[in-house]
């Protein structure tokens, strides 16, 4: 309770003796620190819980002593229609790093230009528009079930500024960070009426501020808890993990696709059960849910710490099957690539593998001429279908 305290009574300090320097966000800097923010961490965006939720990207907050914990994304109801958020961003200006608070208001503001990913890749918002009283989902960049919602539509111009937090997860403003100052447009966002995070928005944040494993110093910049489907819903890191899993080697090609396939049909059974009610869970469904989440959480934290981990070899098939493994985790982070997808794509990578593996068995460890050109054309045939899949 001191530490919100004391971020209520900056927030009024700062908004009272600098209000011409930080006007573009009516509620001002509300905290400082003299240390940079981690890098954004990298995660994938819950389904939509249904119409009328925005999605909020995570941000580092701050308490003082304890230092940076994560807030996680997570989709909310705005507080009426027709207004947009403005997420949250950290300014280093004069050796001190400024906290500007998120607002809503009727367009989107300057947000330091920090690629959030999800729509918000640091200029406007791409991830959905008002029409009337209902709110439209770019299916391009946002995550939404469209059997359950159909105010739809799909935008892929916006796809080029959503490469998301795992290409640029530079998570402020000013030297040493993004290099952005406000548009036209931002500017004239900055004179418009704003309105505070919601109720549920402040409690989103305090939660996080009570798990100690949020804090930067306890997890070293990588959260436990990245994203939620909704305040006080489930967490969402699933496919996170496995995306973390298969750039460090932790998981290979058998084991992604195991995982993906078993995401992929808790999906579609969340995705039925959603039909047969209305487009909601009841809650043995929902305990049901749970128990499957968390028996495949317990799946990949097994395979990514058991031996069997992804061996390329020093060679150029090794490098060319590595290489593969990133454009995959690539897609599965950017929600380019669905679970039923990578599942599919590392079928054939696996599959790729024992050729390349029987090959070598029989020829005393090495590939002949005609081989190396077999493996070649497997894998430019995966290539084409992973850039299919990523960019549609």
């Amino acid at each position: 309770m001191k530490k919100i305290l004391k971020s209520i009574v900056l927030l009024v300090a700062f908004t009272i003796v600098m209000p011409q320097v930080y006007a573009q966000v009516s509620l001002g800097i509300n905290i400082s620190a003299r240390i940079a923010p981690p890098a954004l961490p990298v995660y994938t965006q819950p389904v939509c819980p249904g119409d009328g939720y925005i999605w909020t990207p995570g941000y580092w907050a701050y308490a003082d002593p304890d230092g940076y914990y994560w807030v996680p994304g997570v989709w909310v109801r705005p507080p009426h229609v027709g207004v947009l958020w403005t997420p949250a961003y950290w300014g280093y200006v004069g050796g001190v790093y400024g906290f500007h608070a998120g607002y809503w208001g009727p367009h989107v503001g300057f947000y330091g230009g920090v690629n959030y990913g999800f729509g918000y890749g640091g200029v406007g918002f791409g991830g959905g528009v008002w029409a009337g009283n209902v709110f439209r989902y770019n299916t391009a960049v946002a995550n939404v079930n469209t059997t359950v919602v159909h105010n739809t539509y799909i935008n892929k111009t916006v796809i080029n500024n959503n490469t998301t937090i795992n290409n640029n997860r530079t998570s402020f403003n000013g030297p040493g960070g993004v290099n952005a100052s406000p548009n036209e447009q931002e500017r004239s966002a900055m004179n418009e009426n704003h309105m505070q995070p919601t109720s549920n928005q402040m409690d989103h944040q305090q939660t996080a501020s009570r798990d100690h494993n949020q804090f930067a110093s306890v997890n070293h910049g990588a959260p436990a808890t990245t994203a939620m489907n909704r305040v006080n819903g489930r967490s969402f890191n699933q496919q996170g993990r496995i995306a973390n899993g298969i750039s460090s080697g932790k998981l290979n090609a058998g084991e992604t696709k195991n995982l993906e396939n078993r995401e992929a049909n808790l999906n579609k059974e969340v995705r039925t059960d959603r039909a047969d009610n209305g487009g909601h869970l009841t809650g043995q469904e929902r305990n049901q849910v749970n128990n499957q989440q968390n028996k495949l959480s317990n799946s990949i934290d097994a395979d990514k710490h058991n031996a069997n981990n992804a061996n390329y070899g020093n060679n150029e098939v090794g490098q060319r099957k590595a290489n593969q493994q990133q454009r995959i985790a690539q897609g599965i982070r950017n929600g380019q690539m669905n679970d039923r997808q990578a599942a599919r794509t590392e079928n054939r990578e696996q599959n790729i593998n024992r050729n390349v593996n029987t090959d070598r068995r029989a020829n005393d460890g090495r590939l002949t001429a005609q081989q190396h050109r077999q493996i070649n054309h497997q894998q430019n045939r995966a290539s084409r279908q992973i850039s299919h899949q990523r960019h549609g």
